[in-house]
């Protein structure tokens, strides 16, 4: 009995010993915000940009940021790291489009047959308005009467 006592009481006083208090610079470090953590945030939110115009490979109707595959956590932390490293976010969207091809560009470059992209739906508007003119006016016009 009196071993399970001092066994007891030799791991309260080694709990007690490894617990440090909490000083008053420990906590007034960490409710100011660093210029490391400015730096973090900043990074943070270019990677957002970047990853928001990037196309999920797994989930395919999703960009990167909004994916929630193991593949997509990756890329992101491939976009972070590139980065942190200095790359511009165009260097970052070309490395991916040379790995992937254009297609993982959310929105295409207006450039060579990506351009129909572009106007095809504005020419097929376009076209349907001057049909239904077309249809209406011919509809409404009085008929012609031939004796």
């Amino acid at each position: 009995m009196k071993r399970h006592a001092l066994a007891t009481l030799a791991v309260v006083a080694g709990a007690l010993c490894a617990a440090r208090p909490a000083s008053a610079q420990g906590v007034e470090a960490r409710s100011r915000p660093s210029v490391a953590t400015a730096a973090d945030s900043a990074l943070e939110a270019q990677t957002t940009a970047v990853a928001s115009t990037l196309r999920c490979p797994v989930c395919q109707g999703e960009s990167l940021q909004d994916s929630p595959s193991d593949l997509a956590r990756q890329m992101r932390a491939v976009v972070r790291d590139k980065l942190r490293a200095g790359e511009t976010p165009d260097e970052v969207r070309a490395y991916f489009v040379s790995k992937y091809g254009e297609w993982i560009l959310l929105e295409p470059t207006m450039t060579g047959l990506n351009i129909l992209l572009y106007f095809i739906p504005v020419l097929l508007v376009i076209g349907g308005l001057v049909l239904v003119a077309f249809l209406v006016r011919r509809w409404t016009a009085p008929e012609s009467t031939t004796p």
